[in-house]
């Protein structure tokens, strides 16, 4: 879930879990000095990412294009036969209004059917178990979250067999949460608290919009991991299980501490901005919950930002899925799709701040640089689509 604090937007306007965590990553990245993990980027792996045509949502179409997807990154069987599967999408700011005169999920949100194709495919690849998780700003239950927000509850539950869903804005349906460390030492925090359901389960996947982000550049398979910080810990009303406010205070703009006994970032003295920041938790993120299979959907979605608070949107048709198993390597693609440069230094279009893709890359995740990385099936000049890069870059900037 994008988390970017709207409140500050429409203000500004116009203007035992982290071993496991671990395995999945380059050993390497244990082995970083205190003081600082070494550049990486150019010996960071690099797999290949598939990108297909998908001209509408339409249940059949979206799930051949998915099916097609998995068979060309390799097939998908051996990741998830047996094992407990665990889908997270992009649901920002929950079930709201219209979006430019087009409901959420053709705009700024992962679309139902995109999850559904999902859940059905990687339950007929063998997996035992899929849980679908989200952080949600309110108090409703997921379930009943997602109803609302008109996904088709029957066929979701249908196609994946045992389907559950957890709520991770706080504990939810656990006792105590997780403490997953960040392999190389952390950009911003050593470690961080999460809903256990982020830790216990054998694959993650993150569903994404192809979509441009206020202070990221870019929301995508790696952005979409920021919103697994539960509010409750991370958010502006932090402290109490009930909390739903944004991540603006802790970890856009450094202005408050996480609750005691939750762990403090490693540095006060580094920029208080969310251009430092936001990239910095993100690259975090994607350390303590690595993702193995990353799904990036832009059949419909919107350019100049993630959602509707954004001054400056626009609809947008892509037609496009793609997907890829490391999560670097695949928004490097669709970034490269955008018709943005994914090693684009930071304040350089589309990044606002710093590059949260290059911070990836440099702790040894996985590669950014498009010439190393193999795209199959449909290729990147082909297409490609000019989004406009964050709004804040202004009209001058589009193309």
């Amino acid at each position: 879930m994008t988390t970017l604090n709207r409140r500050s937007v429409l203000g500004i306007g116009a203007g035992a879990v982290a071993v496991a965590a671990l395995g999945r990553l380059p050993r390497a990245l244990a082995l970083a000095p205190p003081e600082g993990p070494r550049d990486r980027s150019d010996s960071a792996p690099s797999l290949p990412v598939a990108i297909d045509r998908c001209a509408s949502y339409d249940r059949a179409a979206v799930t051949a294009s998915l099916a097609k997807l998995f068979d060309q990154i390799g097939d998908v069987r051996p990741l998830v036969q047996g094992k407990t599967v665990t889908l997270k999408p992009n649901i920002t700011a929950g079930p709201g209004g219209p979006c430019l005169g087009l409901p959420p999920e053709r705009t700024y949100q992962t679309h139902f059917n995109v999850v559904l194709a999902a859940t059905d495919l990687l339950h007929r690849a063998g997996a035992k178990r899929i849980r679908i998780v989200e952080s949600v700003f309110g108090h409703l239950t997921l379930e009943q979250f997602l109803a609302r927000s008109r996904w088709d509850m029957e066929a979701l539950k249908a196609a994946g067999g045992d389907v559950s869903f957890e709520d991770t804005h706080n504990l939810g349906s656990f006792k105590r949460y997780s403490r997953l460390k960040v392999p190389w030492g952390g950009y911003m925090f050593a470690s961080y608290d999460l809903n256990p359901a982020y830790g216990e389960t054998d694959v993650y996947v993150s569903i994404a919009k192809l979509k441009n982000h206020w202070d990221a550049g870019v929301t995508l398979s790696i952005k979409n991991n920021f919103g697994i910080t539960p509010n409750s810990l991370y958010g502006d009303d932090a402290g109490r299980e009930n909390a739903t406010g944004a991540r603006g205070n802790v970890l856009h703009t450094g202005t408050a501490d996480p609750p005691a006994g939750v762990p403090v970032e490693l540095r006060k003295n580094t920029p208080r901005t969310p251009g430092y920041r936001v990239p910095r938790v993100t690259a975090d993120m994607v350390g303590i919950r690595p993702i193995d299979l990353a799904i990036i959907e832009g059949v419909e979605t919107i350019s100049g930002g993630e959602g509707p608070w954004i001054p400056g949107i626009k609809v947008m048709q892509p037609g496009l899925m793609i997907a890829g198993r490391n999560p670097v390597c695949t928004d490097a693609i669709a970034t490269a799709v955008m018709g943005h440069d994914p090693r684009a230094k930071g304040g350089v279009k589309p990044f606002p701040g710093d590059n949260h893709l290059q911070l990836a890359a440099q702790v040894g995740i996985g590669s950014n640089n498009p010439a190393k990385i193999e795209v199959r099936g449909l290729p990147i000049e082909k297409a490609r689509v000019s989004f406009t890069g964050p709004a804040r870059f202004g009209p001058a900037a589009a193309g």
